[in-house]
């Protein structure tokens, strides 16, 4: 299949190479040429402008956007609007907020777009390696597309979650598990800390990425930061946070559905970034290891 791809930060660059090796023909553009001829280095073809991207297309065309949530996705979308063609199809694959989602489908809609909605999970290796993809708009285009998901996602990973707006909705709640998730495995760690015995800390994530009942991927991951270093000295108790976690409280108070892990995880980075300790060490450890989120250093 032939597609456009906008945006080649650290998920969509991995994602266009995973493209590129299943044999997919890309055209990319970004704001950075330098991603662009990176991208192009490794197969793609590179458009100087949206323009150019579409030109190099044919009618019905694929854009795959992975940009920033908010204003970007706007931006691109206006900057798109007057290439469109009746029967193209638009992915936005990034973490944009559902309301806005369903808001630019039905827009689209009245054009005669598609506009699909793919929550993406699994981190730069998962982008790289195989993701997990949520997909929410017209199942008949899921339908179409499920060549590009089969190839960009495990086995199993990928599954239509319904209407415009679903897929986003799926990945909003999944990050805010993810939130309740990473605040247990770092107030686990906490305690063991405290606990006066010498724990090495990654040889315990090591045992408890290997058979336990809380076995998983987030578990090997706290296992490869406490390897570079088991104190995760090198950085503060500072958690930064993208929005999904406040998204996810925020439609619970909506819905009047009880919430209590996710909304303290929630709750417990803006805590973070007053006071340090432990746990919120392993959580920014955690965020850095799986999606190369920036950690905030260790004031010296």
């Amino acid at each position: 299949m032939k597609l456009g791809f906008v945006g080649l930060g650290k998920m969509g660059e991995n994602m266009v190479e995973n493209l590129l090796a299943h044999g997919h023909e890309v055209v990319v553009y970004d704001l950075s040429s330098e991603a662009v001829g990176k991208s192009a280095g490794k197969g793609a073809f590179p458009a100087a402008s949206l323009e150019d991207m579409a030109s190099q297309l044919a009618v019905p065309r694929v854009f795959w956007l992975m940009v920033p949530s908010g204003d970007p996705v706007d931006r691109t979308l206006d900057s798109l609007r007057s290439l469109f063609e009746r029967g193209d199809v638009v992915i936005d694959g990034g973490n944009s907020n559902y309301h806005d989602t369903v808001r630019r489908g039905r827009e689209l809609a009245e054009r005669g777009v598609s506009f699909m909605d793919v929550g993406t999970s699994g981190g730069l290796e998962g982008a790289k390696d195989g993701a997990c993809m949520m997909v929410g708009g017209d199942r008949d285009v899921f339908t179409l597309l499920i060549p590009l998901f089969k190839d960009l996602c495990v086995d199993n990973g990928y599954g239509y979650m319904g209407k415009s707006g679903a897929g986003h909705f799926a990945k909003m709640v999944h990050n805010g598990i993810e939130y309740g998730m990473m605040q247990a495995i770092g107030e686990g760690f906490d305690i063991l800390r405290n606990s006066g015995f010498a724990f090495d800390h990654h040889e315990v994530a090591r045992v408890w990425a290997n058979g336990s009942v809380i076995r998983g991927w987030l578990m090997e991951l706290v296992a490869r930061a406490f390897q570079e270093d088991g104190e995760l000295e090198y950085l503060s108790g500072e958690i930064a946070d993208s929005g999904e976690g406040k998204w996810t409280v925020e439609t619970a108070l909506e819905q009047g559905v009880s919430i209590p892990v996710i909304a303290d995880a929630l709750f417990r980075r803006y805590r973070s970034r007053s006071k340090d300790n432990f746990s919120d060490k392993v959580v920014a450890a955690l965020r850095h290891e799986f999606g190369g989120h920036g950690f905030i250093p260790k004031k010296k």
